[in-house]
């Protein structure tokens, strides 16, 4: 039976692998291990580790990596710590194959210590384009890994012009999208109005009504702009005052600059309107996402799930630049007026027809399927 280790970093991270770890946790042919590390396991980022449990996962180790301070200094000396830490597990829990998701500095850790094991490395959502140091890390982690899954065509065409072999790159969807897919399979969205006012923090948002759905993260190669560029957002939510769930950000440089702007926001407006959060169960967020008027923000899932089910996107900076989108995105600079109008233009346009840019929801399926019948080796003959 082959042991296939999950290492989980984010929030982001488990809503982008849930479905993956789901699938190979069930495979007859494969033992699932899980790394839960760097801000999975921080209160304040909404102790994912706590949600990986409830759903029934149980984690096989845990990694403490994150230096505080949220700087470029820190993310650095984050990602050098997970480098220090994670070889130790690998030894102990003697994977066949680790599986890394996406571009973060704890994905980049995962890879390459995995990759100087000599312990096959599996990469899901390489080869897109975004513009900033995710996609420098992204392309890196292509060039250590061993298999890859790519959401699309566009992303596996890239990872071939990389030089990677043919055999190695297969088309599976994003995992992101299977739960989505679950979620309208569903049917109506089933918020929990009682958990969504328990768990916050601020006024009381009424969901049944129009509401927009807010997340944004600073951009690394932005650093020391963060304060200003999340003022113009905060200031276009308050001139439109509508019903807003907002998500604090994730842990890269310049997060505590957008959480600064968001606190000096809320002490000197209080806005009744805004309730804040520090993370959602991913399926509430996906029924959030699904129910919203507006998605705002600079968060991929707008892109990503915000296609698969037509929700209006207000895209705001340069943290999505080159990645493939559908018409249900709007793109603005950070300027208050232009996000104004473009949440207006979006709410009054409504649902747009769903696009299946990243998947059909049964990505996490057929990474358990090839994982367990594809040939694990750590010899790579890439082709320039």
């Amino acid at each position: 039976m082959r042991k296939v280790c999950v290492v989980v970093g984010s929030r982001a991270n488990y809503g982008s692998i849930k479905s993956v770890m789901r699938a190979v946790k069930a495979h007859p042919d494969l033992h699932l291990q899980i790394i839960v590390a760097a801000s999975a396991l921080l209160d304040r980022f909404g102790s994912v580790v706590d949600v990986i449990q409830r759903d029934g996962f149980t984690p096989d180790a845990r990694v403490n990596m994150i230096v505080e301070g949220e700087t470029p200094v820190t993310m650095a000396k984050s990602t050098g710590l997970g480098l220090l830490e994670l070889p130790t597990l690998f030894e102990l829990l003697s994977p066949d194959v680790v599986v890394t998701v996406g571009d973060r500095f704890e994905t980049m850790a995962t890879a390459v210590a995995s990759a100087y094991m000599n312990i096959p490395l599996a990469h899901t959502m390489g080869g897109e384009v975004t513009g900033t140091i995710d996609e420098s890390i992204r392309h890196a982690i292509t060039k250590l890994a061993h298999i890859h899954f790519p959401a699309n065509r566009d992303a596996a065409d890239r990872i071939l012009r990389l030089g990677e072999e043919p055999q190695s790159v297969h088309v599976v969807g994003c995992p992101r999208i299977d739960l989505l897919a679950e979620v309208l399979a569903a049917g109506s969205p089933a918020l929990d109005a009682e958990w969504l006012d328990r768990e916050g923090v601020g006024g009381h948002i009424a969901t049944d009504q129009p509401f927009l759905l807010v997340s944004q993260h600073p951009v690394t190669t932005e650093y020391g702009q963060a304060e200003r560029q999340i003022q113009e957002t905060l200031m276009a939510l308050h001139e439109l005052q509508m019903p807003t769930v907002m998500l604090w950000p994730n842990v890269d440089a310049g997060s505590e600059d957008v959480s600064r702007g968001m606190r000096k926001f809320r002490e000197t407006h209080k806005p009744e309107y805004i309730r804040f959060y520090k993370n959602f169960p991913v399926e509430t967020y996906l029924r959030l996402m699904r129910s919203a008027a507006c998605l705002v923000g600079n968060s991929s899932a707008s892109i990503r799930e915000g296609a698969f089910v037509g929700t209006p996107a207000v895209n705001i900076g340069s943290r999505q630049d080159g990645r493939e989108r559908a018409p249900n995105v709007i793109d603005v600079g950070h300027d208050r007026v232009a996000i104004v109008a473009a949440i207006k233009r979006q709410v009054a346009h409504g649902p747009y027809p769903p696009a299946h840019l990243y998947g059909d929801g049964l990505a996490g399926d057929r990474i358990a399927d090839i994982l367990s019948r594809t040939s694990l080796s750590v010899q790579k003959r890439i082709q320039y």
